[in-house]
């Protein structure tokens, strides 16, 4: 154990240039304010400083390391055919002014240049003007739903940085490249059940506008989660739009759909019985109901669902059958002729429901599930009366989607109970693994 007088004879430890930087700094503010001590905008702009002074000392250490090891000098060297001896040495060769958005604010720094003009930093790379971190920002307001002058009007609040709207479209075009991953990604071979819905959006089209449908696909997979398949842009619904879709998917790996799920999309089963032609088609029961109930008197409501729902629950289809037959000829259906028209038009995509016992039933019931997630879209994309394009819409479609399934990570409810059932009914088409 040394000496207590040695202990206190020992030298004090010089401070480093950072902690020379921080006592200047405050006791030149200090003295410019007659010795009152430091405001949140003196912090804030210290704050800056460090945040230059770092990257500063950052770009200061990639160029002592190039300087050292010479990698691309004797790369140059070799693609010329030249002596690498011969070439002059590299040496720093002063620093460039260079402006920076950053979290922080805008930063002003030096960045020290080479002779030979082979420095190329990697904290702060040349052309770019934004440190990475703004830009997950940036996207981050924006799939929330703000439109871009409201982000710019945010970041020169929050960092005092002003940016044009312009800027802030050109960092969100880098979604794109992660949608088109997305919609091309591979696929499982087996879903047993497909959930089919759209919604609209405006679009500017030229001197006009038009509504295109945002067609979505979302899927059931054999361990009980839900993954989003797919968007599809469409001004038509028909037979051939639909067999484009189910194409793509079957060309993305998908074999099998046991199960589709639709609210009366138009040419759907014409392009599954060519697609997928064993798939059973399944419209919403919710919507079924919602369609024979929207221009009867509200005094009837009531009678007519409960009528209806003997229709639904009866234990099989032709038990269902004989349930129709007699709401036809009951009170209501003589006073509501069309509400038996409805369920007769659309019996067969009503009838595979009848294959099933509850849990299945209640999954394929009502397309709910999808429908809640157009409910988190549409909350995104309220602010977007009208669209530039059709890519401003799929970006800012999918980082919604993106962000609404984060917490996907629940099975669907009573999920085992539901493909024991669906294993009784299809067979070996229900691959589990």
């Amino acid at each position: 154990m040394p000496a207590k007088g040695n202990l206190m004879t020992q030298k004090k430890k010089a401070p480093s240039d950072f902690d020379s930087f921080i006592e200047s700094y405050v006791l030149d503010k200090m003295q410019q304010r007659g010795g009152a001590a430091l405001t949140s905008e003196d912090l804030s702009d210290f704050i800056k400083k460090c945040g230059q002074k770092f990257l500063e000392s950052t770009l200061k250490g990639e160029l002592d390391y190039h300087l050292k090891n010479n990698v691309l000098d004797v790369n140059k060297a070799q693609e010329s055919n030249s002596d690498q001896d011969k070439l002059p040495p590299n040496k720093r060769n002063g620093t460039t002014k260079k402006t920076v958005i950053t979290d922080l604010g805008e930063i002003d720094l030096n960045v020290p240049r080479d002779r030979n003009s082979t420095f190329e930093p990697i904290s702060v790379p040349k052309r770019e003007r934004r440190i990475k971190g703004i830009d997950d920002k940036i996207i981050s307001m924006y799939a929330r739903g703000m439109s871009t002058r409201e982000i710019s009007s945010h970041l020169e609040e929050l960092y005092g940085v002003g940016v044009s709207a312009e800027f802030i479209s050109h960092v969100t075009e880098s979604v794109l490249e992660d949608v088109k991953e997305w919609q091309n990604r591979p696929l499982d071979a087996c879903y047993p059940v497909v959930f089919f819905d759209a919604l609209r959006v405006k679009i500017r089209s030229g001197a006009g506008v038009k509504a295109m449908a945002v067609h979505l696909a979302l899927g059931i997979k054999t361990d009980g989660s839900r993954d989003v398949l797919g968007m599809w842009f469409n001004e038509n619904e028909g037979a051939s739009f639909w067999a484009s879709v189910f194409t793509e998917l079957k060309n993305r790996g998908v074999e099998d759909i046991l199960i589709a799920v639709t609210d009366g999309l138009k040419g759907m089963t014409e392009a599954l019985n060519t697609v997928f032609p064993e798939t059973l088609h399944q419209t919403c029961i919710v919507h079924l109901i919602r369609n024979s109930v929207a221009f009867i008197s509200w005094k009837d409501i009531k009678g007519v669902t409960h009528a209806l729902k003997m229709i639904y629950q009866a234990p099989t289809a032709e038990a269902a059958k004989e349930e129709l037959e007699q709401f036809k000829q009951s009170a209501y259906g003589k006073r509501y002729p069309n509400i038996a028209a409805i369920w007769e038009r659309a019996w067969g995509q009503v009838v595979p429901f009848y294959n099933f016992g509850p849990e299945v039933r209640r999954l394929i019931y009502t397309t709910n599930c999808i429908e809640a997630l157009n409910r988190l879209i549409r909350k995104v994309i309220k602010t977007r009366t009208l669209f530039p394009n059709e890519d401003a819409a799929k970006k800012l479609i999918w980082l919604a989607i993106k962000n609404s399934t984060k917490e996907w990570n629940k099975t669907v409810f009573k999920w085992r109970h539901a493909l024991l059932e669906m294993k009784l009914v299809f067979g070996d088409r229900l691959r589990l693994e």
